[in-house]
C-alpha cells in the first residue's frame, strides 16, 4: 500500500517527467544522427553516380542498372528506387554548386546539437565562402531528405535554396508547410515592406523587425469579394488565425481583435494586437482594404503612442505599428514616414477573390438588411 502510494506522490511524478524528457531527448539525437548519416550515405551515392556519369562516360542507363543490382543486393533496404537515385544524383548536383556550398557538404558534419550561429538565421544573402561553408553544411544536415527533395525540385537559385533551408530549420516546418511558403514565394516578399525602422529602432532589433515583415501578405486561404470591407477582412483572418499566423511568421502572440485605447474622453479600437515573443514588443496591424493615403500613417502612430504610455511596461520594447493596404504607391509611403517618430512598416496584401459570377448572385448589405427588417417587422 504505501508503494502505491509512493506512485501518486509529487516526487515520482517530477522523477519520471525528468526521466521521460531524457528519453525524449535520446530519441530526438538519435533520429537527427540517422538524418545525418543517411544524407552523407546518399551525398556518397551522388558524388559516384556523377563521377562515373561525367567522367567515366556511363552514360543514362546507369541509373536503371544500379537500382536493379542495389535492389538485389539490399532487398529490405528502402531509398534505391531508379526514382530515388536520380533524387540523389540530383541532390549531390545541387548542393555541390560552388555558389551554395565550395567542397562536400554533408562530409564535413560536426555535431548536429550545436545552435545554429545567430547570423546565419534570418540572413537572405548570398553566403561567403570562407565563413559560413561550415553552418551551410550544418543546415543541409539538420531537415529531413523529403525537405530536400522539395527544395532543389523547385528552387534553381541557390541564395534561395540556403533560405528556405534555413526559414525550415528556424521554424520547424513540416515540408507540406516548406512547399506551400516556396508557392507562394516567401523567399520574394521576406523583408521587403517599407519602413522606418533603421531610424526608429536601435540595432539589432531594426535589422530582426524589417526581416521580419513581408511585401505582399499573402491572404490566399481566404476567399472575399473584391470590395471587401475592412472589419469582415479582420473577422475572417481571425476566424483563420492558424494560417494568418503561419504567414505572419514565427514569434507573434495574438492578443486580440478591436482592441480598445482610451486616450481622453475618447475610446479607440485598434484592429488587431498581437505581441512579438523575439522582438520583446507589441505589434499593432492596422487593415486597410484601399490604396494607401498618408493619413493612415498619422492615426497608426496616435496608436502606437498610446500604446507605449498606456500597455507597454519597461521591459517591453517599442510598439510596432504594420499597416496592410490592398494597394500602395511605393514613394508615397517613403515620404509619409520620413518624419515618423515611432516605427511603423507598409506592405499590401493579397486575397483570393471570388468568382464574378458568385458575388453577383451575394446578396448586398441594403439587401440583408431589408429581409433582416422583414422578419422583425413580421413577427
Amino acid at each position: 500500500m504505501i508503494m502505491e502510494l509512493m506512485f501518486f506522490s509529487e516526487d515520482y511524478k517530477e522523477w519520471l517527467k525528468e526521466l521521460k524528457a531524457r528519453i525524449l531527448s535520446c530519441q530526438l539525437k538519435a533520429a537527427a544522427t540517422v538524418n545525418t548519416e543517411l544524407l552523407r550515405l546518399y551525398w556518397d551515392i551522388g558524388r559516384m553516380i556523377v563521377e562515373k556519369q561525367d567522367v567515366s562516360k556511363w552514360g543514362a542507363k546507369l541509373i536503371e542498372q544500379l537500382a536493379s543490382d542495389l535492389k538485389i543486393a539490399f532487398p529490405d533496404m528502402k531509398g534505391f528506387s531508379r526514382t530515388n537515385l536520380y533524387y540523389i544524383q540530383k541532390f549531390y548536383r545541387f548542393y555541390n554548386q560552388r555558389d551554395i556550398i565550395v567542397q562536400q557538404p554533408v562530409g564535413q558534419f560536426e555535431d548536429l546539437s550545436i545552435d545554429i550561429a545567430p547570423e546565419i538565421v534570418g540572413n537572405n544573402s548570398q553566403v561567403t565562402e570562407n565563413k559560413d561553408i561550415k553552418l551551410v553544411q550544418q543546415l543541409v544536415g539538420l531537415i529531413p531528405w523529403g525537405h530536400h527533395i522539395v527544395i532543389f525540385q523547385n528552387i534553381i537559385n541557390p541564395s534561395e535554396a540556403l533560405f528556405y533551408l534555413k526559414e525550415t530549420i528556424t521554424n520547424n516546418w513540416s515540408r507540406s508547410v516548406l512547399q506551400m511558403q516556396i508557392e507562394s514565394n516567401l523567399f520574394a516578399r521576406q523583408g521587403k515592406a517599407i519602413t522606418n525602422f533603421n531610424l526608429t529602432l536601435p540595432k539589432p532589433q531594426s535589422d530582426l523587425a524589417n526581416q521580419l515583415l513581408k511585401d505582399p501578405y499573402n491572404f490566399s486561404f481566404l476567399t472575399l469579394e473584391s470590395d471587401v470591407q475592412e472589419l469582415d477582412l479582420e473577422r475572417q483572418l481571425v476566424k483563420n488565425i492558424t494560417r494568418f499566423l503561419l504567414e505572419l511568421g514565427k514569434g507573434f502572440a495574438y492578443m486580440g481583435r478591436q482592441y480598445p485605447l482610451q486616450v481622453g474622453i475618447k475610446e479607440y479600437r485598434l484592429d488587431l494586437l498581437f505581441y512579438h515573443v523575439r522582438l520583446k514588443c507589441y505589434v499593432v496591424i492596422e487593415l486597410k482594404a484601399k490604396e494607401f493615403e498618408p493619413e493612415f500613417i498619422g492615426k497608426l502612430n496616435f496608436y502606437l503612442s498610446a500604446l507605449d504610455s498606456q500597455v507597454k511596461v519597461p521591459d517591453d520594447g517599442p510598439t510596432i505599428g504594420m499597416l496592410l493596404c490592398k494597394t500602395k504607391d511605393n514613394l508615397s509611403v517613403e515620404f509619409a514616414l520620413r518624419d515618423v517618430n515611432k516605427p511603423i512598416g507598409v506592405s499590401e496584401f493579397t486575397f483570393s477573390e471570388l468568382p464574378k459570377k458568385i458575388q453577383r448572385a451575394m446578396p448586398t448589405v441594403e439587401e440583408l438588411e431589408r429581409e433582416l427588417f422583414k422578419d422583425e417587422t413580421n413577427e
